[in-house]
């Protein structure tokens, strides 16, 4: 088990190897996080999950961790939220010292498969900490003969706060000899320093105590105090002096540590104690302590820890040289870091827009700078974008740079560009960095809605119901957001007068027909709409966008009423006004198929709605007479009889062919007589003829045996003429049949029904005779002449006629 520990060991420690190995020369893919030094732990940082673009399962599959160098653990990663949180208290002081901005470089480590995202958190200070004074008593040995003005240089305090935090100024208890002075170094650092206001005399006055105390620039501030002693000495006339008040050298930023910086010399003019001098470094910071250290006996400057350019291009130190008798001197190193090309070059964008209008000139997309901090030709940049991007750069002043159109964009042919700004340096060897910004292009209204038809064809049955959907039309609009918005209306219709100019009747305004959702193009009826009244109408419908301005098409919407069956059929012939019936004659001699009239009716709907078929409901005597389905003809179903009764009443249905069917009934009235020339009528006969006939029995007789001999004789003649002409009949009837005239008069409807949606059943012709009675006691007929009705031929051209010997004939009393 021990064994397998130390291999686990050995394991993280060549993983951490790896780690900080690749560290050097990376940059930073992630970050840089921001904390606040002191941050509670267990306190969010960021979403990690999110800035890697992985899922918290792919999380937790691929073992994703945090790794800090010296296998600190700062931060901590929830593999359940993905969120980054903070481990323990962040110390800015401990991480960084004084070094601001404080950044700690991390890695994100996954192993399956294994990969490592660099990333920096950048620690935020807080004034934590109050100035602390590296030497709680300072004793200063001052001659009495120091002239007025003379200012001698104190210890300062160092507050382990930067910026704003850090020391800010000095003062000192109330004194009649001295005042202090605040200075600032060229490095930002400030330092206190003690001014002789009044003579000093050792024998009035042996020594002198005085408290310094050191502000911080915090809120509210913090301070430390330090107690000078001054001790009044007799005079040494010489202090040390270096051969040179100011050093100047340059060292490489990849010197190794131990390397000679520069040997620094000074001499006294004294002899013994007061001659023997040393070497120190004056009130360092504690980057410089960290940096330099001086050789007291021989004034050589070393370097303690490796430099950075980019972190600090320069220090400047003070180095003191003392004598035994306490007089000292000072000079100043300034030390300039020479950089290396170990930094690749920055964007910095300053200003970005997107979206950018279409169709818009030259447009400044962004403004940015681009920054390299290594010096030279190691700082030195070129900057490209893509070749087949109709954008270009502009160089400007001092490494600025704008991105700019080329041409017009068209967000319709391409909607959003990736532009990758690619910048190297001159160096050796060269590095680059690359930025990636993303372009979108933002709407005009340029394109109209378009219709997805030109013309709609919408249909609807007839008595609809007021608020019933039609049907709905389709726009759509190229652009986007309220450019592509479109709102539906009805547009005016053409004025009358172009109406009457096309020769079209005109219908009613579409407005008092239909309505339009204005959202959805749905298309609505505003009333019940009637086939027989208004078969079709068009209206025209508009598309507008909310563009401003805003823009429109047209399209054309045709609505066809159709047809529904609410209208019973309509008799024409006989009509049917409550009157006296017409009574239609029959001669007794008619034969089988003699037509005895023709019911014509007529319908109001269309289609198989009008379609009318014929059928007896009624007869007096069932099986003498029939009505063809088809054509609404009465006619005889075999020869009369003198058993046949002399009147006929008959009921005739009328039904149209529509679902549900609607039916008309009209009664007929056919009266058996033996002859046209007869009397509708035998009147009674007169009193006077009777008496007459009883008078002469014998005279009669004799007459009457006369005239039955003639009547039979006639009869006889009459007979065989009649049953010649009923042959002839029967023959042109047969032949009739066969020809498709019908299946017989109550036979099956055929496959094309008669339409009577305009004519009704007049679309033969027929010729009638119409009788008169004379005069009531007269026994004469008045008959008229034949009249041909005005109903068009049939299909086939030819006419039908009525039996010219036997006419049917109309009696009106």
């Amino acid at each position: 088990m021990e064994i397998g520990w130390v291999h686990n060991q050995v394991q993280r420690q060549a993983l951490v190897l790896f780690i900080l190995l690749s560290m050097s020369g990376v940059g930073s893919d992630l970050g840089p996080y921001s904390v606040v030094e002191e941050t509670e732990r267990g306190s969010f940082v960021a979403n990690l999950g999110k800035d890697l673009g992985l899922g918290l399962t792919e999380l937790s599959t691929r073992r994703t961790r945090v790794i800090f160098p010296g296998d600190k653990e700062h931060l901590h990663l929830s593999t359940k939220t993905g969120d980054l949180l903070i481990n323990e208290k962040l110390d800015r002081e401990k991480l960084c010292g004084p070094t601001e901005p404080c950044v700690v470089h991390f890695q994100v480590l996954m192993e399956k498969p294994f990969e490592i995202v660099q990333a920096e958190l950048k620690v935020k200070d807080i004034n934590d900490h109050a100035p602390v004074f590296s030497e709680r008593k300072m004793t200063l040995k001052i001659p009495e003969n120091s002239p007025l003005g003379t200012a001698f240089p104190l210890s300062n305090a160092v507050d382990l706060d930067v910026g704003s935090n850090d020391v800010d100024n000095y003062k000192i208890s109330s004194s009649s000899h001295f005042r202090v002075l605040t200075r600032r170094r060229s490095d930002g650092r400030k330092y206190p320093e003690l001014v002789l206001d009044k003579e000093l005399d050792r024998e009035e006055e042996l020594e002198i105590s005085l408290t310094l105390i050191a502000l911080d620039g915090g809120s509210p501030p913090r301070f430390g105090t330090a107690q000078v002693y001054i001790e009044v000495v007799d005079i040494n006339d010489n202090a040390p002096e270096f051969e040179q008040l100011l050093y100047k050298q340059q060292i490489p930023e990849n010197s190794p540590i131990g390397s000679m910086v520069v040997t620094v010399s000074a001499r006294d003019l004294d002899s013994g104690v007061n001659g023997k001098i040393s070497y120190t470094l004056f009130q360092p910071s504690e980057d410089i302590s960290k940096t330099l250290e001086v050789n007291p006996v021989t004034g050589e400057i070393q370097l303690r820890k490796q430099l950075d350019f980019e972190t600090v291009p320069y220090y400047e130190a003070d180095i003191k040289v003392t004598d035994g008798g306490g007089l000292s001197g000072k000079c100043t190193l300034m030390l300039e870091v020479v950089d290396v090309n170990d930094n690749p070059p920055e964007v910095t964008l300053t200003t970005f827009t997107s979206p950018i209008p279409e169709n818009s000139p030259e447009v400044v997309v962004a403004v940015f700078s681009v920054s390299d901090k290594d010096s030279g030709d190691n700082g030195k940049t070129i900057c490209t974008i893509q070749d087949d991007l109709p954008f270009h750069l502009k160089p400007s002043v001092k490494n600025f740079y704008t991105l700019v159109t080329d041409k017009p964009l068209d967000r319709e042919e391409r909607a959003e560009y990736t532009i990758v700004i690619t910048v190297s340096d001159l160096g050796s060897p060269r590095l680059q960095s690359q930025h990636q910004v993303t372009v979108r292009v933002s709407d005009v209204n340029d394109n109209a809605p378009a219709f997805s038809q030109r013309a709609y064809t919408l249909r609807v049955r007839e008595n609809n119901s007021p608020g019933l959907a039609l049907g709905s039309v389709r726009a759509w609009d190229a652009d986007e957001g309220a450019n592509a918005q479109l709102s539906y209306s009805l547009l005016p219709s053409p004025s009358p007068s172009a109406s009457a100019s096309t020769g079209r009747p005109q219908q009613p305004a579409p407005g008092a027909l239909v309505s339009i959702d204005a959202d959805s193009g749905q298309l609505f009826a505003l009333r019940a709409l009637d086939f027989e009244a208004l078969q079709a109408f068009e209206f025209l419908v508009g598309a507008t966008d909310r563009g401003s301005p805003a823009l429109s098409s047209q399209a054309r919407v045709r609505v066809l009423v159709l047809d529904a069956n609410d209208n019973a059929p309509f008799v024409l012939h006989p009509l049917q006004n409550g009157s006296a019936p017409c009574t239609e004659l029959l001669p007794r001699a008619a034969g089988a198929g003699y037509l005895v009239s023709k019911v014509v009716a007529v319908d109001g709907d269309a289609g198989q709605n009008a379609w009318l078929s014929f059928q007896l409901l009624k007869a007096t005597e069932p099986g003498l007479f029939g009505v063809w389905a088809h054509s609404g003809e009465v006619r005889t179903a075999r020869a009369l009889s003198e058993r046949d009764a002399p009147r006929h009443r008959l009921v005739v249905l009328v039904r149209d062919n529509g679902d549900p069917p609607l039916s008309a009934s009209v009664t007929l009235h056919v009266l058996l007589v033996d002859g046209f020339s007869q009397p509708y009528l035998p009147l009674p006969a007169a009193p006077d003829a009777a008496a007459a006939a009883a008078a002469r029995p014998e005279r009669l007789t004799v007459y009457l045996v006369v005239a039955l001999a003639a009547v039979s004789s006639l009869f006889l003649c009459s007979l065989l003429a009649f049953v010649a002409a009923r042959l002839c009949r029967r023959a042109g009837w047969a032949e009739a049949v066969a020809a498709g005239a019908g299946s017989g008069p109550e036979g099956h409807f055929p496959g094309h029904l008669l339409d009577a949606g305009g004519g009704g059943t007049l679309s033969h012709s027929y010729q009638y005779e119409v009788c008169l009675a004379g005069a009531p006691g007269t026994k004469d007929f008045k008959f008229l002449k034949p009249v041909v009705t005005d109903f068009p031929p049939q299909a086939n051209g030819a006419e039908v006629e009525v039996n010219p010997t036997f006419r049917n004939s109309f009696l009106f009393s």
